[in-house]
């Protein structure tokens, strides 16, 4: 099983769309096995976003993730990164895909409600940066053998 981080940014929190974003990762068949509802602080947000440093937005970026509450989850399940960067839809919201969360809620890239892990590299590092070991949760739902090949 696969394992990728998301972010609901503080637009998402602002607009009442955490539980709607959940509910789509949770029917695309996901697992949600880590969770936290938090104010990030600068130095969290820097580390996070220390791939941006020196390009002209990331003052801006680190001002909007620090400026309210974000909730943080980690997603398990058979290529989940793929499935949830599926799910989100494109970065600029006006190219989303219809049906995708930032196709149907959104309409700019600087409020683009989540962020999504781009690749297991990046999905190691940031799951590793916002949880500990033992914040994550192993566990089995009955209906897994009628969402996951193989089981």
């Amino acid at each position: 099983m696969e394992r990728t981080f998301v972010i609901a940014k503080p637009d998402a929190v602002q607009r009442g769309l955490v539980g709607e974003i959940i509910v789509r990762l949770e029917r695309r068949g996901l697992k949600l096995v880590g969770a936290k509802f938090l104010l990030v602080s600068r130095e969290l947000a820097e580390k996070h976003y220390a791939v941006h440093v020196g390009k002209p937005f990331y003052e801006g970026l680190i001002r909007y993730i620090t400026s309210a509450p974000v909730m943080t989850m980690v997603w398990e399940g058979p290529q989940a990164i793929a499935a949830v960067r599926q799910t989100m839809g494109a970065t600029r919201p006006v190219e989303a895909a219809p049906g995708s969360i930032r196709h149907d809620f959104g309409l700019s890239v600087g409020r683009n409600l989540t962020h999504a892990s781009d690749s297991p590299e990046t999905a190691a590092f940031e799951i590793g940066l916002w949880f500990t070991e033992a914040e994550l949760v192993n566990w089995q739902r009955p209906t897994d053998a009628w969402i996951f090949e193989g089981n």
